[in-house]
């Protein structure tokens, strides 16, 4: 087992992110950090240092110490063993709830509510049918 990994490769490794050209990005970014201080991806991380990475959906900073290094992906349960995760509970309290909202604001949406408008719905928004009263 290696003294020192890149950190880039450890976050592949270590399944935070989906491929190591999108973990060398966050790092060229500064969405990385150890203690304050933003790293590169080429930077050296061992077992024992604290890392500020922010979530999948960028709600939330993840405080994670690494307990193992890892230089190849590993499944997911051995990625898990990899580190320890001290985001505080209220953290991940408020991002859960935040996620829940989004689910049912996503689930109430009529069809064809998302994404860019079709040609019929366009028409009735510029024809004024959209729902708002113009008179004051």
């Amino acid at each position: 087992m290696p003294k020192t990994v890149r950190i880039d490769k450890w976050l592949w490794a270590a399944r935070f992110l989906k491929t190591r050209s999108l973990a060398t990005k966050e790092c060229t970014a500064g969405n990385i950090k150890r203690g304050a201080t933003p790293l590169k991806p080429a930077a050296s991380i061992q077992v024992g240092d604290h890392l500020e990475i922010p979530s999948a959906d960028g709600i939330y900073q993840r405080h994670i110490e690494i307990t193992a290094l890892l230089d190849k992906r590993v499944s997911a349960p051995l990625a898990r063993e990899a580190y320890l995760d001290h985001t505080p509970e209220d953290v991940l309290a408020a991002a859960k709830e935040r996620r829940a909202i989004h689910l049912k604001d996503r689930l109430q949406r009529q069809e064809g509510d998302q994404g860019r408008m079709t040609k019929k719905k366009r028409r009735e928004w510029n024809s004024g049918l959209h729902g708002f009263n113009d008179d004051p």
